[in-house]
């Protein structure tokens, strides 16, 4: 607290400004109770409307003549928000045109973890042979760690009752003690030596350690090529910063927080880091958000909400996969978790390493421009080359009927099978088919409420909606024309793939990789396991194969559509193929056997595949930034999209074409919209959108803030901007 300015309330006059963590855009008046000392960030009860609740204390003032206001009860006693986190929380809030409590209760995530860890009795191993020992005691000795443990986790673990643990501790093979449910995370050792680096990687490594000896904001682009040992060379960083006492975030596709991912940062630092992501119980979240908090947690890989711990003395945030359009928070707030991490590390005074084998061209832009440090590995280190890609044009070479494989595709399966090798052949589609239609009367299967196509899963019988959720049992008959085995599948999804795989190689080893079949963590990391054992000839696989994994024995990729993400019209459909297709096509070769990719298209004059083939990535950024730069689009313009939703699209329209007349008058600044959303309904919605372009100097986010407070909206209405979108659905 001594580097926080305290406020002592003296008189009735002196107010303080508190925030709470709900839908509100700005922190209410209270008064100060004479007595009670205060800092700006510290966590108080006050009274709003009849509910008491938990706000942070933003700022202080004094209060007008004869105005009559509420007082703050309490103030908790926990540590206040840092400085920089109130900072960091207004500006998320005012350039994603997101309301200050809403950003707040992304950083507020368990009230609980403001309390310090209850303490309780935990068991563990006394290391003597105990007296009795019976099956189930014997059980609990085998199975019921890890220790220290609470006697109800150690029975469950061994199959028994509570009684046999705290039996065990009178026959002296278990001892009982005092510890917080919640224990801290071990400390990681920036000393342990890790994996032997290359010269060109002990050169970047160095490079990124000396920004981190600066002690001061700076932003570096580690751009290296697929399997050019990226992690390794910033773990140097991550190690330099925990050596000076930091805390450090790692952000990661919430799809590579993978227990194998996990593991190469207990191998490189001696333990396992604290993870953040969307599938952690609320045991696990309060315990990392308290640790975090206190700053007694130094290193936490998470997704990107990660970003709102409250940190106290971080020193160096790592945005793995810096390019993922997974950072792109969608609903709620909507933010990019790149650019805000970007944005944290500058008001906090500290590093950020944007890391990536197919940098954002917004990244690219900014490091050759010199806003960026640019730190590049061309290479795959020891005899592992990057693999050599072909294009297989599907006009030329047509699968057989009812089939997506095309015989170039077969025929190289065929070969690195037989040599003991493996393949991957991907999909971005989960899955039998992504379409369901009636032969009798054209029907299209959609989801109740959304016009989005239900997809066929043939595994579990059931047709599904992606977008929502919605389930229902595949029907026997058509919904609208009532034809009976009538409905048929249009399309592949990954089941569709695998099954025509299988019937290619009967005697090969094909499983899927979804998030349909992924199921827990233990149940991936076999998979992964067997993947990597060489138990596994062809893996059939979505986005989820495309980060974070090493298959030593797959030398063979095969993209069985790479025209899929060209489809539409997102400005960036260019580059996320090419980004995606590179990704996919370097898990090809990364060990000692050279690896090869085919991707099959309709589109082989593309240019983001013709540099794909080519190995051409240069040629690719030109023809792209020359591109945007002629049409304003970023990184030489910005964009936004306002959203409009409602339960009638006649309101819903004029909605619209009211917010449309409202546009403030502004140079640089075009309008297009609005128009009917490609997903025109969802979840009973039905959505509008219109987009407003601008060249670089604009201030948008104050434009778009400006334009906003002009409409106001019914309570089933709602205006939704989104800075910088990355969707156009």
């Amino acid at each position: 607290m001594s580097s926080i300015a305290c406020y002592h309330a003296t008189n009735v006059n002196q107010t303080a400004q508190i925030l709470f963590p709900v839908n509100v855009p700005t922190a209410f008046d209270y008064a100060v109770p004479a007595g009670l000392d205060l800092a700006r960030g510290d966590f108080v009860f006050a009274p709003i409307g009849k509910q008491m609740k938990l706000g942070v204390v933003w700022g202080f003032g004094t209060a007008e003549p004869g105005r009559e206001l509420k007082s703050i009860v309490d103030r908790k006693a926990t540590r206040p928000l840092s400085p920089d986190m109130l900072d960091f929380i207004d500006w998320t809030a005012r350039y994603n045109g997101a309301s200050l409590g809403n950003v707040l209760r992304m950083v507020i995530r368990n009230y609980k973890a403001l309390d310090p860890s209850a303490i309780v009795t935990l068991y563990r191993p006394s290391g003597n042979s105990p007296k009795n020992l019976t099956p189930s005691r014997a059980a609990v000795l085998r199975e019921g760690g890890p220790w220290p443990a609470r006697a109800s986790e150690a029975a469950a673990r061994a199959g028994v009752s509570t009684g046999v643990v705290k039996g065990l501790v009178k026959a002296g093979g278990l001892v009982a003690e005092s510890g917080p449910v919640d224990p801290p995370f071990p400390e990681p050792d920036a000393d342990l030596l890790g994996r032997e680096l290359t010269i060109g990687q002990k050169e970047a490594g160095e490079d990124l350690a000396a920004q981190i000896r600066t002690g001061r904001f700076n932003v570096s682009l580690l751009d290296g090529v697929t399997g050019s040992g990226k992690t390794e060379v910033y773990f140097e960083a991550v190690a330099e910063a925990l050596r000076r006492g930091k805390q450090c975030l790692i952000l990661v596709p919430e799809i590579a927080l993978t227990q194998a991912g996990l593991r190469r940062f207990a191998e490189r630092f001696g333990a396992e880091p604290a993870s953040w992501h969307s599938q952690m119980g609320e045991a696990a979240r309060r315990r990392v958000w308290r640790e975090v908090a206190q700053g007694r947690c130094k290193l936490v890989v998470g997704a990107r909400s990660a970003l709102y711990l409250p940190f106290p003395k971080l020193g160096l945030i790592v945005v793995d996969e810096e390019h993922d359009t997974s950072y792109k928070q969608e609903e709620g707030v909507i933010y990019n978790a790149r650019d805000m991490a970007v944005v944290r590390a500058h008001l906090s005074g500290h590093s950020v390493i944007l890391a990536s084998a197919t940098p954002s061209l917004e990244s690219l832009h900014n490091a050759r421009n010199g806003k960026f440090a640019h730190i590049i590995l061309p290479e795959r280190p020891g005899a592992a080359v990057l693999p050599e890609i072909g294009l297989v044009d599907l006009k030329e070479h047509v699968p057989e009927k009812g089939k997506f494989l095309s015989q170039p595709l077969l025929d190289a399966i065929d070969v690195v099978t037989a040599r003991g090798e493996q393949a991957l052949l991907y999909l971005n589609r989960r899955g039998y088919a992504p379409l369901i239609i009636c032969r009798s009367c054209g029907e299209k299967l959609k989801s109740p409420d959304t016009d989005s196509w239900l997809v066929q899963h043939k595994r579990t019988g059931r047709a599904m909606c992606h977008l929502t959720g919605f389930s229902m049992p595949m029907p026997r008959e058509c919904p609208k024309c009532h034809t009976e085995d009538s409905l048929t599948s249009v399309g592949p999804g990954v089941e569709r793939v695998a099954e025509e795989a299988q019937e290619a190689f009967p005697n090969a080893r094909v499983e899927i990789l979804s998030s349909d079949t992924a199921g827990n963590p233990a149940e991936l990391a076999e998979r992964m396991r067997r993947m990597e054992q060489g138990e596994i000839d062809i893996l059939v696989g979505t986005q989820m194969v495309v980060k974070g994994h090493n298959f030593p024995k797959l030398t063979f990729v095969g993209v069985v559509d790479g025209d899929l993400g060209l489809a539409g019209g997102d400005p960036r459909a260019g580059e996320r193929t090419y980004q995606t297709l590179v990704q996919v096509a370097g898990r090809a070769g990364r060990a000692d056997k050279p690896g090869h990719a085919l991707i099959q298209t309709h589109q082989p004059e593309h240019e983001a595949l013709v540099a794909l083939a080519a190995g051409d990535r240069e040629m690719f950024i030109g023809v792209e930034l020359a591109m945007r730069e002629m049409l304003g689009l970023p990184p030489y313009g910005k964009l936004a999209a306002v959203i409009f939703w409602g339960p009638e699209a006649a309101k819903v329209d004029a909605l619209a074409k009211k917010f449309l007349a409202a546009a403030p008058r502004a140079d640089g600044i075009e309008i297009l919209g609005p128009s009917e959303a490609p997903i025109g309904r969802l979840r009973g919605m039905f959505r509008r959108r219109l987009f407003v372009q601008a060249e670089a100097s604009v201030n948008l986010s104050k434009y778009m803030a400006t334009w906003r407070s002009k409409i106001r909206t019914a309570s089933k209405y709602k205006i939704q901007i989104d800075i910088d979108p990355q969707s156009f659905m």
